[in-house]
């Protein structure tokens, strides 16, 4: 025989851990509805903000993409006429040609944008505006290994035509281990052992050339790792 159903009490109900949780559930979203409601709106909102950031940045990096092919036939021309960069940094604006430096004050921070800051920095170093020149390297925050090194070096090519040895040294080293190529890293060590060996630092000159020697000895450097080996060794 079915046995009658067990009579619930109130007593019973207050002590039940389901429904005591979503009571209280209940009681701190009556008490705080206000707060969540302006939470969740601004949750919403950031969403949205990110959404349009990112469509935002992305159609940004398309124009500066454009303008950065526009004018590159210009910074390109520079190696065989200097005066060419210059006019890659202003522009042409009678022809509505953003410059290398409009670019980057546009659109620094896209991918295309920080392309150009290195453009740019290279442009003010071949000009032999090397304080520019360093700023933009030292602005530069880009995230492929190869630009990053190719800033460092850039950096440290500054300090070296300023004489201040010991440091461009050390950035030319930075660049190297940034790079992690087998062509780049073991030009820039050799750049760094020069440095270093013009600074006095002798030691620490052949000891990166022996380093050549060793791990690129293929490498366009090691060529005149011997050479140099001497020289710092005397």
């Amino acid at each position: 025989m079915l046995q009658p159903s067990k009579k619930i009490v109130s007593k019973e109900i207050k002590h039940d851990p389901l429904l005591s949780a979503y009571m209280s559930v209940t009681k701190i979203y009556d008490e705080q509805k206000k707060y969540i409601s302006y939470g969740v709106t601004a949750l919403v909102l950031l969403v949205i903000g990110t959404v349009v950031y990112l469509n935002n940045r992305t159609a940004n990096d398309e124009k500066a993409a454009t303008e950065l092919g526009r004018v590159f036939p210009l910074y390109d021309a520079g190696a065989s006429d200097v005066r060419q960069y210059k006019v890659a940094i202003d522009g042409q604006p009678e022809r509505g040609m953003m410059g290398l430096k409009a670019i980057v004050e546009n659109y620094g921070g896209t991918t295309s944008g920080e392309m150009a800051r290195l453009y740019l920095a290279n442009s003010y170093f071949m000009t032999a505006q090397y304080d520019e020149a360093f700023k933009h390297y030292d602005d530069f925050s880009g995230s492929t290994p190869l630009m990053k090194s190719a800033s460092q070096a850039g950096m440290a090519k500054c300090y070296e035509v300023k004489t201040q040895y010991e440091k461009a040294a050390s950035a030319y080293e930075k660049a190297a281990s940034l790079a992690a190529d087998k062509i780049e890293t073991p030009e820039y060590l050799s750049a760094s052992a020069r440095c270093y060996g013009l600074a006095g630092e002798k030691e620490k000159a052949v000891g990166i050339f022996k380093r050549i020697k060793k791990e690129y000895p293929t490498s366009n450097a090691a060529r005149e790792v011997d050479r140099f080996i001497s020289q710092f060794s005397v």
